[in-house]
């Protein structure tokens, strides 16, 4: 019984390319109590390592976030096998606005301590009790009234290439980051302002709504379905977008474009550019904003240390690497100080 990936990423790209079938990249979440995650996990990987289901999904006690690619083809099968599942049944699937047969190259199904990590420890915060879900053209209309404050839950990285005219982005590494300072920064306004929020796919907003909730505002919104369903919907019904720039998005891609406006600037040179890129510096792996021009120059590195380092011998380069953590760089993507422009 094979319950975990044991092909390795240019293996599987080799067989996606052999198999010439398109692929369909899709997200959705759930927040419901799971009795016990590694059952439900080992159950999912079965049953869509044999759909040939490529991605990252992380089970819990509180619920179901997953990001996958499928053939085309297995889609129907896909959608049959979850709604097999109680709390699955009829769920949505966000479809990405982009596709990319490579999106994904490896099925990792994991048992986290929580879907989201939010760092709380409130036994009496009820997750399932969130805010009002608004589609595209209520959103639009609740971003557009005086009394609404808008606020990105992404980390900076990700509303930095990309966000809602007139949102507010925190300047945060991480999810919970966001919930101390938002709360602090409207503290004086629980009752007489909408919080309005919005993230990729909607699952760090339903989180946020039922914490903001909990915390005494009154009037809490979320955008259902996230950027994404949002971007569907404005295609679909010729609706006005008020999403400026790309979407991050957490594959192969990176990003997806919903507008042509380019917001962000190379963090080496300043040029106006919205691409990332990770430091070819195995070591480094740095996640920062690189323009093509600087990519070429700087070989794909993120500083003149990590060039010279790639061109060093491999045996060297691993030598180098023992005993040092490259954690700490990637989770503060592009703050290095090695960096020298930012915005």
């Amino acid at each position: 019984m094979q319950l975990y990936n044991k092909l390795s990423a240019k293996e599987r790209a080799a067989l996606i390319d052999e198999a010439g079938k398109d692929r369909i990249t899709i997200s959705f979440y759930q927040y419901h109590q799971i009795k016990n995650p590694q059952i439900f996990r080992d159950k999912l990987f079965l049953e869509w390592n044999v759909l040939d289901v490529l991605g990252r999904t992380y089970v819990s006690y509180e619920g179901i976030n997953a990001q996958i690619s499928v053939p085309s083809e297995n889609f129907l099968a896909l959608k049959k096998q979850l709604d097999s599942i109680s709390f699955l049944e009829g769920i949505r699937l966000n479809v990405a606005i982009e596709h990319d047969n490579k999106s994904f190259l490896k099925l990792k199904v994991k048992v986290r301590n929580k879907i989201v990590a939010d760092g709380l420890n409130d036994e009496t915060f009820d997750v399932t009790n969130k805010g009002v879900h608004l589609n595209a053209k209520e959103f639009n209309k609740m971003l557009a009234n005086p009394d609404t404050v808008c606020v990105d839950m992404r980390n900076h990285y990700e509303s930095e290439i990309g966000h809602f005219d007139g949102a507010v982005t925190p300047d945060v590494d991480t999810f919970r980051d966001s919930l101390d300072i938002i709360e602090e920064d409207l503290k004086d306004h629980k009752e007489d302002k909408n919080l309005l929020m919005y993230c990729t796919g909607g699952i760090r907003c339903e989180k946020a709504s039922a914490y903001y909730k909990h915390k005494g505002f009154k009037n809490v919104f979320q955008l259902e379905g996230g950027i994404i369903e949002y971007t569907r919907q404005v295609n679909a019904e010729s609706i006005e977008n008020k999403f400026i720039g790309k979407n991050f998005v957490f594959d192969h891609r990176r990003a997806e474009k919903i507008s042509d406006d380019v917001i962000a600037n190379c963090h080496q040179c300043g040029k106006s550019c919205d691409t990332h890129t990770n430091c070819a510096n195995e070591a480094c792996h740095l996640l920062f904003i690189q323009c093509d021009e600087c990519s070429e120059k700087m070989e794909n590195t993120c500083s003149t240390d990590c060039q010279e380092i790639i061109h060093l011998s491999y045996e060297e380069q691993k030598e180098l690497r023992k005993g040092k953590g490259n954690s700490n760089q990637i989770f503060k993507k592009g703050r290095s100080e090695k960096l020298k422009f930012k915005k």
